[in-house]
Order: C-alpha cells, then structure tokens, then sequence
C-alpha cells in the first residue's frame, strides 16, 4: 500500500533559490518513488510576488496544479526590508496554513516539514498531532541563530523563546534532516537529539543539469548568483566590483535580496561598466548563464552561524563545472577545498579574492582540473537522484545511519 505524505512549506516551485528548488525535487522524486505526495504551500511570494506573473517560472509540465497541491494566499506581495514586516509575513503564512491542516480530512503517515522559518516547523508539529502521523523535519538553517548571525534582531527574551521553541521542535521530531553537515552538532548539542536521528540530505543537481557545456566566451568573466542580503556583505561586493573593473574583468550579478538595490545603486553611481545585473532568472536560464562563465563567487559574512552552512550557489556552481572563489569559512570551506573546486580566502581579504581570481584566469590547466572535479564531486555526492534513497530508507524504516561520513 502506498505511503501518504504531506509536504509543508512556505516555499515551492516555480520560486527561485534553493529552499523552492529543494521542496520541488523532493516532491517530485518521491512521487516516482510510488508515494502519495500531497503539499500544503503558498502562493509563489520570494524575492517578490510579481516576477511570477511571468509565466517563463511555471517551466515544469510534469508539475500540474491540481488537489495534491494546496496554495495559500497571501496578504503581503513581498518580502519586506523591516524584519518585523517580515516576521509578520511568517506568521501570517504559518496561520493559514495550519488553518488548512486543520480542515484537511486526509490521513497521512508521515509529514515532512520544512524551516526556516520555524513557524512552518510549528505547523509540521501541529500537523502530527492531527493526524498522528511520523515528523520529519527538514533543517536548511539554524533559526533563531542566523538571526542574531545577522545582527538584525537582537530582542534577548524573543531570542530566548524561540531557541527553546527550536529544541522543542528538535525533540518531538521523529527523524531529523539536514542540509549541511555543519548543522549536525549543533543540533546533537542543542536538544541532545541521538545522531542517529539526524540524517544529511544537501541540496544537490539533477541528472540533467550536469549534461551542459563549460564554455565561456569572450573575455574573463565571473558571476555571483542569490541572495544579497544581511548573510552577505555588502561591502565586500562593491569592492569586489570596482576592482574587477580595474582589471578589466567582467562580472555578473544575479542578485536579488534586501541588499541588492543599494548595490545597483553603488554600481550606477560608480559608472562601473564591467558589471551586468540581471533581474531573476528561471533556474534553467541561470544554470545556462553560470556555465558561459570562468569563475563563480561565493560570500558569506564573517559570522560563526555562517561556518555551518552551505550556500546553494557551492553545488549550482559545480554542477555548472565553473571553479569557485570563495570568501567564506566553516563547513563551506571545507567542502570546495576537499573537493579541490575551487580556492577560499578566509580572512575574505577582496585583495586576496581577486589574486585567486586571477591566479586561475591565468592557469586554464588547473580550471580544467577544478571543472572534472566538480563534475565528478556532483555525480558522487549532491545528485538527487541518489540522495532521495535516503529519505526513502528513512520513510521505510530502513535508515542506517552513516553519520560519521561527514564528507
């Protein structure tokens, strides 16, 4: 008899980034598991409403609107700069999706919720309980903690709170589920949860995103792809741009987040001509764009929160084959100095950023050498197709936890 299971998340195709991406390949491939996959979502609101009144996003047919997909409204049409705007963004999405569990007549075996942000979290509980079904809860960021990793919400006694709401959460999970092997301890340590109760699913490529030609045209070219935003720092990427433009290196911004408008308007007052900024893209189109380039950028502020995660824009540049520069530290570094795909500066020195940057312009042998390794690192360890049979052991109750692999 087939397994029943309800998704919830805020976030869902067609939105852009890799929370919407990660949400739809799970709901896909356990669909070709076999299982009966039904998700409770809301309408497509990340960076904004609007872009998805194109309907170049809605690029998947074998996704169909219809009753397994349940779409909530919501009020705001984008995310706000005010973190209490935003905060109440949340809650107002969690609130109308717990109203829809609540009149949900469906029996389900396991629900599979998904935070940040942890308001959906707390409805994954509230959906156990009604329908006294197994919890699995998908952890792509330490929240609250990314909060203060930030520096823009500091309130001690809200942090407090949802820090012991967090544990609780850690706790009445039936299987826990990450996205970075940095997040593994923190949680063992936090909730005293077993490891054996915490699996590592990354956000990975599928099959057919790895099929592509690595060929850049033209002069040198970099890219930076997401979010611009409190994670990043700004700063590092105006001065990124003005001395790219000194060498007369060309750079590509995919950006959107709370941070992007002023960095437009820094470029702009600059007149720096090197620079091109593209508005949203669908994920085919930046998967094309990324690989007619030399080199992809990867920044994360200099903040310890941040030493346990692994951006997106890691896995999307190698499934792409491009060699990375990073200014990151923590699990990130770790991840593309193993696997030999790029160069890191940790003291994200924008002086050191650019040496490398040039050190591999310069050297085509080794860029091939980073290019195979990608290919061969994405193949090995961030496909999806691989990585669903994992899930599927734990929803069969055949998981054995491997965890001491930490890759």
């Amino acid at each position: 008899m087939k397994k029943k299971i309800l998704i919830i998340s805020q976030h869902f195709y067609p939105e852009i980034g890799s929370a919407g991406n990660r949400v739809k390949n799970i709901y896909q491939l356990l669909i070709q598991k076999g299982y009966e996959v039904s998700i409770i979502t809301s309408d497509p609101a990340y960076p904004s409403k609007k872009i998805y009144e194109d309907r170049n996003f809605w690029d998947d047919p074998s996704i169909k609107e219809n009753a397994n997909i349940s779409r909530i409204q919501v009020t705001n049409r984008k995310y706000s700069r005010s973190i209490m705007n935003r905060l109440f963004f949340y809650v107002e999405v969690a609130l109308k999706i717990a109203l829809r569990i609540l009149k949900d007549k469906g029996k389900y075996d396991y629900v599979f919720a998904t935070s940040p942000p942890i308001f959906i979290a707390i409805v994954g509980y509230l959906a156990k309980v009604k329908f006294k079904s197994r919890f699995i809860l998908d952890i792509r960021d330490l929240w609250p903690e990314s909060l203060k990793g930030v520096g823009i919400f500091n309130n001690i006694f809200v942090i407090k709170l949802f820090s012991g709401i967090e544990k609780i959460l850690y706790k009445q999970a039936d299987h826990i589920i990450v996205n970075s092997m940095g997040f593994i301890d923190y949680i063992h340590n936090k909730a005293y949860i077993p490891l054996e109760k915490i699996s590592y699913i990354p956000n990975a490529a599928r099959e057919d995103e790895i099929n592509r030609d690595h060929q850049p045209a033209g002069g040198p070219k970099v890219i930076y792809t997401g979010n611009i935003g409190f994670a990043q720092n700004i700063d590092f990427f105006k001065q990124l741009a003005e001395k790219l433009s000194q060498h007369n290196i060309e750079l590509t911004i995919i950006g959107y987040g709370i941070k992007s408008k002023e960095l437009k308007e820094y470029i702009q007052k600059k007149k720096l001509k090197n620079v091109t900024l593209h508005s949203p893209l669908t994920r085919k189109e930046c998967l094309n764009t990324i690989s007619r380039h030399h080199i992809g950028i990867v920044s994360l502020s200099d903040k310890e929160v941040f030493d346990t995660v692994l951006p997106g824009k890691v896995v999307d540049y190698m499934t792409c084959k491009i060699p990375i520069v990073a200014s990151v530290s923590g699990y990130s570094k770790k991840v593309i100095e193993k696997n030999k795909v790029g160069l890191v500066s940790e003291t994200r020195d924008v002086d050191e950023i650019i040496n490398y940057i040039q050190h591999l312009l310069n050297d085509p042998r080794l860029r091939n050498e980073m290019s195979q390794n990608s290919e061969k690192t994405i193949i090995e360890s961030f496909l999806w197709e691989k990585n669903i049979n994992l899930l599927e052991e734990i929803i069969e109750g055949k998981y054995k936890n491997l965890i001491e692999n930490r890759g």
